[in-house]
């Protein structure tokens, strides 16, 4: 017989503090996987379609060609290279793959982690 338990599970949410927008909220892992100080955001994950790239590219030596992005908020303001995106990335590192990068220490952006109680199958 299987019972179920609840166990709590690791979560973020990343908020544009000048707007209030909600930028992403979802699980610590393979949803939103912090590396090297940044965030990246898988798009099931994103609470926002205000992603709109801005063509500027740049190029990281070790994880490839990325496009910045801009965020377009509601009345037509812009956050300017708040993001970016690996366009071709590297492929040892799929945890950045086509997911949106945001820094976990930029000044506009407010970070929340916080735990959500989860449902696991549990044997007696």
């Amino acid at each position: 017989m299987n019972r179920h338990m609840t166990k709590p599970r690791k979560y973020i949410r990343v908020i544009h503090e000048p707007s209030q927008t909600k930028i992403a909220e979802g699980p610590v892992g393979w949803g939103i996987t912090p590396f090297e100080g940044n965030l990246y955001i898988r798009k099931k994950y994103l609470r926002t379609k205000g992603f709109k790239p801005n063509f500027m590219p740049g190029l990281c030596v070790y994880k490839f060609l990325y496009v910045w992005l801009d965020l377009e908020l509601e009345g037509g303001d812009k956050a300017k290279d708040l993001a970016w995106l690996y366009w071709l990335p590297n492929p040892l590192f799929p945890f950045i793959w086509y997911r949106v990068g945001v820094p976990r220490a930029h000044p506009e952006l407010q970070i929340e982690e916080f735990f959500r109680d989860t449902e696991v199958a549990g044997e007696p």
